[in-house]
């Protein structure tokens, strides 16, 4: 796999992140087997409708709490991005852990959260943005 791939699609994100581009745009960015793992639910997301699904939610909710990145390690098959938000007071501080495919897509995205406190408020609000709430 090129570079090139997983650093394109690192760009769509922090394209998204800043409001330059439309979440739709990721869409080609991950792959149809993708996984995304959650700190809020129980169970693997899986597929491409799933995983684009979740990170829109979540791309949507912590978009309107002053989400950035503000570390980032990036690979040729995998990227550790350090993010901070803050939600009703709390603080919110994780980690993006993605591994690309061959073809640079998104094959499996793992969110890492802290504090405890900021686990359960994100839970609360994604479940309602899920829900259409």
């Amino acid at each position: 796999m090129s570079e090139h791939g997983s650093a394109q699609t690192i760009g769509v994100l922090h394209d998204i992140v800043t409001a330059k581009a439309n979440p739709g745009t990721l869409s080609a960015h991950i792959a149809d087997d993708a996984v995304f793992l959650s700190p809020v639910m129980h169970t693997p997301q899986e597929g491409r409708d799933k995983v684009e699904q979740y990170l829109g939610a979540a791309l949507q909710l912590f978009g309107q709490h002053g989400f950035r990145y503000v570390r980032e390690i990036v690979g040729v098959d995998n990227a550790a991005l350090e993010f901070v938000a803050e939600i009703e007071g709390i603080a919110i501080n994780g980690v993006d852990l993605i591994h690309f495919d061959t073809d640079g897509k998104i094959h499996e995205f793992k969110v890492m959260l802290r504090p405890l406190k900021a686990i359960q408020i994100v839970r609360e609000k994604m479940l309602a943005q899920l829900a259409g709430g």
